[in-house]
């Protein structure tokens, strides 16, 4: 029974459906809905990002930044930086990304990423607003954390700024350690640039 599953089994199973089979049982959920009167809880996927999926990656986060911390293009520039290096030179056996959707929809991302041969580094994670709450950064950090551990890593480490609260509850909460701190001026503001480190 699908009640018996956790979240992330379901989404497990999903996962491993065809695009037109995901829409299909999207579509069924939310005739579900409208007949039950009532929500059924979104299921959080993860799946490899597809061609589009890396340009919003990079516009997301210019727009998010933008209006939630004021932060300017050049935030948006290094994360084109970031996800161009990830594309042109990233070996599939050490590193990855993520989509995560609901209901079919775009609502987050990561990237592992080699810091160095022992040390993984965890990239641009971003949840949309509206699917703050639900386990949806969580579910990108887990997946990035147990992809790192087959690879071989030792260590992930992570770069934030301390005005980043949310995301910096799901590291803490995974077992990430704040390793040092430094004032900077980035992105158009006075900023606290964070590093953080997991043992694997």
């Amino acid at each position: 029974m699908l009640d018996d599953r956790s979240s992330e089994q379901i989404g497990e199973l999903l996962s491993g459906l065809s695009a037109d089979a995901q829409d299909a049982l999207m579509s069924s959920i939310t005739v579900i809905e409208s007949l039950l009167g009532e929500k059924v809880p979104p299921v959080v996927t993860l799946r490899a990002p597809v061609t589009g999926d890396y340009g919003w990656v990079v516009q997301r986060h210019g727009e998010l930044y933008a209006q939630e911390y004021c932060w300017d293009e050049t935030f948006e520039a290094l994360v084109a930086r970031i996800v161009a290096d990830h594309v042109d030179k990233h070996d599939p056996k050490r590193e990855a990304a993520w989509i995560a959707e609901v209901n079919g929809e775009r609502v987050g991302c990561v990237f592992c990423m080699k810091k160095e041969d022992n040390v993984a580094q965890l990239r641009i994670l971003l949840v949309e607003p509206s699917a703050r709450g639900i386990g949806v950064g969580g579910h990108l950090v887990d997946e990035c954390i147990r992809f790192a551990r087959r690879a071989g890593y030792k260590q992930m480490m992570l770069w934030t700024n301390d005005v980043l609260v949310d995301a910096r509850r799901i590291y803490e909460r995974v077992g990430f350690r704040l390793v040092a701190d430094e004032a900077h001026q980035s992105f158009g503001q006075d900023l606290v640039g964070q590093n953080w480190l997991l043992d694997l």
